[in-house]
């Protein structure tokens, strides 16, 4: 019994090293993630999405918001587990969008750990070996 107490004992202290060890850095493209099946199939196309700086005319700044989404990584590519945690935090910043009374989500920028990172062609992603995260920063607008 104790040979098995001490077994997993140590499973889990290697297991729990390895899932923390990792965490990867990205730079993936929005396009790409945007043409994809999941994209075209859960976003609202009512709720326009306008990355970086893009000029938009707007009618009224509804305010800023910040959405940090992790999705498992477990027996997915780096690529396929950033882009479902982009997926879900832009289902977060359009739910923020209707709750606000916008239809729109502009400047959209990248905000893993309060670091900014502006784009219009890339997202950035962290993939660890278990939990791979996206953060987006938004202003929630009428256009």
């Amino acid at each position: 019994m104790k040979w098995i107490a001490t077994c997993l004992t140590l499973n889990l202290l290697l297991f729990s090293q390895i899932a923390s060890s990792r965490d990867t850095q990205h730079y993936f493209s929005i396009q790409d993630a945007l043409q994809s099946e999941a994209f075209k199939q859960k976003l609202d196309p009512k709720i326009k999405l306008f990355f970086a700086n893009k000029k938009v005319r707007v009618k009224k700044r509804l305010g800023n918001f910040t959405s940090n989404k992790k999705t498992n990584s477990f027996n997915k590519s780096d690529l396929q587990a950033c882009q479902w945690a982009l997926l879900s935090a832009l289902l977060s910043m359009q739910n923020r969008a209707v709750k606000e009374g916008g239809n729109a989500v502009i400047n959209i920028s990248s905000y893993y750990k309060k670091q900014k990172y502006t784009s219009t062609t890339k997202f950035e992603c962290h993939a660890g070996a278990m939990i791979t995260g996206v953060a987006l920063n938004a202003d929630v607008a009428k256009i």
